[in-house]
């Protein structure tokens, strides 16, 4: 039944719709890569405080506060196509720019940053509607395939992306990295005008924005105990571990004494356990509880960080960084599938804003508070602390799962 359901799980990659989205989308993950080993490195070496890498952090990701929930009435209610077209075009603009600052030596911390808060913008409107592409282009009972699919490409791209930012940064610079990310925009942009299906048009009014209504969708989403659960899963390990990543830099650079080929082969064994877990994913049987997957890997993870805090010599860093990576891919995803199964399909759009709004907005909060720890405890401590209370904030919502899951509907 495994190597059936593998078989199948991989057909989606013949289709022509998925095929091209998922080869497109691999490469804009690539791009997006070589950016976030090439940013952090960058503003270390312009002289940045480990507060200021958290805060370039809280930057991209502190607009879903504000903009996710409109990011998902749009997804609704608009033409997704020209919602990504739009905002990805801007987005693109930026590590261009950064191309022109590094190129011109005008490039400053304060500049990077201010750059972030943009994409996060561009970010937290566009993406709802990118996260509704697969629901978009594959049957109902492929969803979890599409999606496991989808989180292969992201994490071979962890792997791909931090590996040419190293050859690049150490050959023709920080620039080489970022005009990489730059050009990886437009196949992306080209094909999802091309992929989703034509003919929604927008139907966007005062009312379509109005704060009841983007409420309404918190609390549609949140007090079905399948996607609440999903909710607070994605968040405990956002909030609480995911600073990993973002600090990785500071704990190779001070921890270690590394280079940023250290960092480089990090991330890239991150990104190797997160394509392991989402290839892993692709045999799971469709009718299989994922709510044990979710959160006793949102667990593991969290205890994987604690050891990495606690870890004296750098080359048992990338071995725990691939179970680390391992444990959140198939905990996130399986949150995912959760999700957007039980999700009426005129409110995905909202569940994927909340979704985003736990990711995205744990994910700068994180690393906002983590920075100040850091600087007060050091990097060590700091992400000992994250791991111990993240291990006791999943113990915690393992309890909301408890409720017999609903029948996922189309």
């Amino acid at each position: 039944m495994p190597q059936s359901t593998f078989r199948e799980s991989l057909g989606l990659l013949a289709t022509r719709r998925f095929g091209t989205f998922w080869f497109s989308s691999l490469l804009s993950s690539i791009g997006t890569w070589a950016q976030q080993v090439a940013e952090p490195w960058l503003l270390l070496s312009l002289g940045a405080s480990p507060f200021l890498l958290g805060l370039d952090s809280f930057a991209m990701g502190a607009p879903v506060f504000l903009l996710t929930l409109v990011g998902g009435a749009l997804a609704d209610n608009a033409d997704r196509r020209h919602v990504i077209a739009l905002f990805q075009s801007i987005q693109m603009l930026c590590p261009t720019l950064i191309v022109v600052l590094l190129w011109t030596g005008l490039v400053q911390p304060w500049v990077v940053i201010t750059l972030s808060l943009i994409v996060g913008i561009t970010d937290a409107l566009s993406m709802p509607s990118f996260q509704t592409i697969v629901p978009s282009i594959v049957r109902s009972d492929q969803l979890a395939a599409g999606i496991a699919l989808n989180s292969t490409q992201f994490n071979l791209s962890r792997i791909l992306g931090p590996a040419i930012a190293g050859i690049l940064m150490s050959s023709v610079g920080a620039a080489g990295a970022f005009a990489v990310s730059a050009a990886s925009y437009l196949p992306f942009i080209l094909v999802a005008l091309w992929v989703l299906p034509r003919g929604s048009k927008a139907r966007l009014d005062a009312h379509s924005f109005h704060i009841r209504e983007l409420g309404q969708g918190i609390r549609e989403v949140t007090a079905d105990p399948l996607m609440r659960g999903a909710i607070l899963t994605v968040l405990a390990t956002s909030l609480l571990t995911s600073p990993l990543i973002t600090f990785t830099p500071v704990l190779i650079k001070e921890g270690f004494q590394g280079a940023v080929g250290h960092f480089s082969l990090a991330v890239g064994a991150f990104g190797l356990g997160g394509l392991l877990g989402a290839t892993a994913l692709l045999a799971v049987d469709r009718g299989r509880d994922r709510r044990p997957l979710a959160s006793w890997l949102g667990v593991s993870y969290a205890v994987l960080v604690v050891l990495a805090a606690l870890d004296r010599w750098f080359w048992w860093l990338p071995a725990l960084l691939v179970l680390a990576g391992l444990c959140m891919t198939i905990s996130n995803a399986c949150a995912n599938t959760l999700l957007l199964g039980a999700a009426q399909p005129g409110l995905r759009g909202r569940a994927v804003g909340v979704y985003m709004l736990a990711m995205r907005g744990g994910i700068s909060v994180g690393s906002l508070l983590t920075g100040a720890t850091v600087g007060l405890l050091g990097v060590r401590t700091a992400l000992c602390v994250n791991g111990v209370l993240a291990i006791l904030a999943h113990l915690l919502i393992v309890r909301t799962w408890r409720t017999p899951p609903r029948k996922q509907r189309a």
